[in-house]
């Protein structure tokens, strides 16, 4: 199978996305999608990820990265059949195809709730050096699973910033300092937020007493190495599980 296959066997097609969409997201770095999960999916997904930590405890999240003032959980595909929705839905797989040309499969699926009073990030990339804009090496989708507020720590981009050829290590003399042309990521419970991951982006401080919950499905071109090597760590329940077309996304 090739990721053509795979479009076609998820239901994507050529009005999947609008124009407007794809203009939106060429231009800006980011797109939000509106009503992909529903309430009741939504309450699952915390509900759920809350019994992961649970259970994981001070493991939580080592598969991949632990970060003070959050709760990570990584692996996910491999705790619950419920998370394969993040890497098989239409509209995310159109977008995450359009900013890779074609060529990608999925590097992580993860979840991060910045903690009352925690979460900032320095502003940053997702890969380590400048590319060019004919040369996207990974993108993400951030799933809200709470109303992402000024107030609880919602992300921040700065759009345009993709199309720099620059890494905010490098160009910004204090990647944490707000930026002046950067953009909150409010939005509805329910919402994915598509961002090229070369998109110059970051987590705000959580002002609020409760979590705020989101999911990281990240991607990456075929020839990359995975965040987390899906092979290694898919046990052979969950590949079993799994119809061609999801194997083929995971490369398992």
């Amino acid at each position: 199978m090739d990721n053509q296959s795979v479009l076609e066997k998820l239901g994507v097609t050529e009005t999947t996305l609008t124009n407007d969409d794809i203009a939106f997201l060429d231009e800006q770095g980011y797109l939000p999608l509106h009503n992909i999960l529903s309430e009741e999916q939504v309450l699952m997904f915390r509900q759920r990820l809350d019994e992961i930590a649970k259970e994981e405890g001070e493991s939580a999240g080592k598969e991949v990265h632990q970060e003070a003032g959050t709760t990570r959980l990584s692996n996910l595909i491999d705790k619950d059949p419920m998370f394969d929705i993040c890497y098989t839905h239409p509209r995310v797989i159109a977008a995450i195809n359009h900013v890779l040309k074609g060529d990608f499969k999925l590097s992580s699926l993860n979840s991060r709730a910045s903690l009352p009073g925690e979460g900032l990030q320095a502003l940053h990339a997702d890969w380590g050096a400048p590319v060019s804009p004919d040369a996207f090496q990974v993108c993400n989708s951030i799933w809200l699973l709470v109303d992402f507020t000024e107030e609880n720590g919602a992300t921040r981009v700065v759009p345009g910033s993709h199309l720099s050829e620059q890494i905010p290590s490098q160009a910004l003399d204090d990647p944490k300092a707000t930026h002046a042309d950067e953009v909150l990521l409010t939005g509805a419970a329910g919402t994915v937020v598509i961002f090229n991951s070369h998109t110059w982006h970051g987590g705000t401080i959580n002002k609020i007493d409760t979590p705020r919950y989101a999911l990281h499905s990240y991607f990456c071109r075929r020839h990359q190495p995975q965040q987390l090597d899906q092979k290694a760590h898919l046990s052979e329940k969950t590949v079993s599980r799994l119809d061609e077309a999801q194997r083929h996304i995971l490369d398992v």
